[in-house]
């Protein structure tokens, strides 16, 4: 008797399949608990997925796998040191990961992934169970100090470097952002010309000017451009995110110089019907020069009052009787549309009261004769 069973435990274990570390076997899922996936793998003790095997993620096994799931694993140790075989699944999963993203380096083909966890120096995504590390410099074609904002967000990369001995997986994601950008570029100065008025955005505003973005390139709104009339800090003007039209004043190379100045709206386009000689202005001081004052009639109109006629009495510096700000009424003495050049003053009006006072003096004295 004991030599039938003998027999037939010798039989059994020829039926069985051998097993060597490294090795890839295929099994039936026999048992799933929140710890562990046990397979029957045809051998002669069973094989064991522990969750740390099955992935580099928190997953839970209960809902990942179910009993008579067959699955593929690679054999870690042939006995555990409980009789069981170790398997891994997860290491499996990262080869065949590794080899897809070796074929994305080599054809370089752009992968989307979500990004797992930010680091200080980038942050890690993860293709199926390869981690990639995408370097904060790689990350955008801008500087970005802060890149929680990436948090789970899933995000378009290349690998640029790829050497899984060392664990070293890199991508890159500020090509694509420069490439994009070029074509969008190549398309904007394929679109726009000299004299078009298009849609942009405010992006950055400086002392100067405010720099817009067109969708693909930004143009300079230099603050002289900004009105007809001045402008004295761009930021009183606009707020970054501020959508405005523009008119394309000039395009030189890769530079774009905008305008604001709409020539239907240029206010000397009528000025002739308004500041005629002879008409009586009224006008706020703009500024100050040593030979005169500048009067601001209108926005984009400034006319001229020169020293020697701002009183009849002599004066020495406009700054002695005006002050910026100060209302004052003149006559318009000379107007030349062409250089955008008017004169005024305010002598001509104190002449014209003393002479209307002393003719009606002379009127009153005269009625007082007769």
């Amino acid at each position: 008797m004991s030599d039938m069973n003998n027999e037939f435990e010798q039989l059994l274990e020829e039926s069985l399949v051998t097993i060597h570390n490294g090795e890839i076997v295929e099994g039936t899922v026999i048992s799933v608990k929140e710890d562990e996936i046990v397979l029957n793998i045809g051998y002669k003790a069973d094989g064991v997925i522990t969750r740390n095997e099955y992935s580099n993620q928190q997953v839970d096994l209960t809902s990942a796998v179910k009993e008579g799931d067959v699955m593929k694993a690679k054999v870690l140790k042939v006995n555990d040191g409980e009789g069981q075989v170790l398997l891994t699944y997860k290491r499996l999963a990262q080869e065949k990961s590794n080899e897809r993203i070796r074929e994305a380096f080599e054809n370089k083909e752009v992968l989307k992934a979500a990004v797992s966890t930010v680091l200080s120096g980038g942050l890690s995504v993860v293709v199926d169970e390869t981690k990639v590390f995408i370097p904060a410099s790689l990350v955008s074609d801008t500087y970005e100090k802060d890149l929680t904002k990436y948090a789970g967000q899933e995000i378009e990369f290349v690998i640029s470097e790829f050497n899984p001995k060392k664990r070293r997986i890199i991508g890159d994601r500020k090509q694509l952002l420069i490439a994009e950008k070029k074509k969008q570029q190549e398309a904007l100065f394929e679109r726009i010309h000299v004299g078009d008025i298009v849609e942009g955005t405010v992006k950055n505003l400086t002392d100067f000017g405010a720099f817009i973005d067109l969708g693909g390139a930004d143009g300079l709104l230099h603050i002289s451009e900004m009105s007809w009339g001045r402008v004295e800090n761009p930021k009183k003007v606009f707020s970054v995110g501020d959508v405005t039209k523009v008119l394309i004043k000039d395009i030189k190379d890769e530079k774009i110089a905008l305008s604001l100045k709409f020539e239907d709206q240029n206010p000397w386009l009528n000025a002739d019907s308004k500041y005629g000689i002879g008409t009586v202005v009224k006008g706020k001081v703009a500024r100050m020069a040593d030979f005169g004052a500048f009067i601001e009639l209108e926005p984009g109109v400034d006319a001229l009052l020169h020293v020697s006629q701002i009183s009849r009495e002599h004066v020495d510096k406009p700054s002695d009787v005006l002050k910026v700000g100060q209302e004052v009424e003149a006559k318009v003495v000379d107007f030349k549309n062409e250089d955008h050049k008017i004169s005024l003053s305010i002598k001509a009006l104190l002449n014209e009261a003393e002479d209307v006072a002393e003719a009606d003096a002379a009127a009153e004295e005269e009625t007082a004769q007769e």
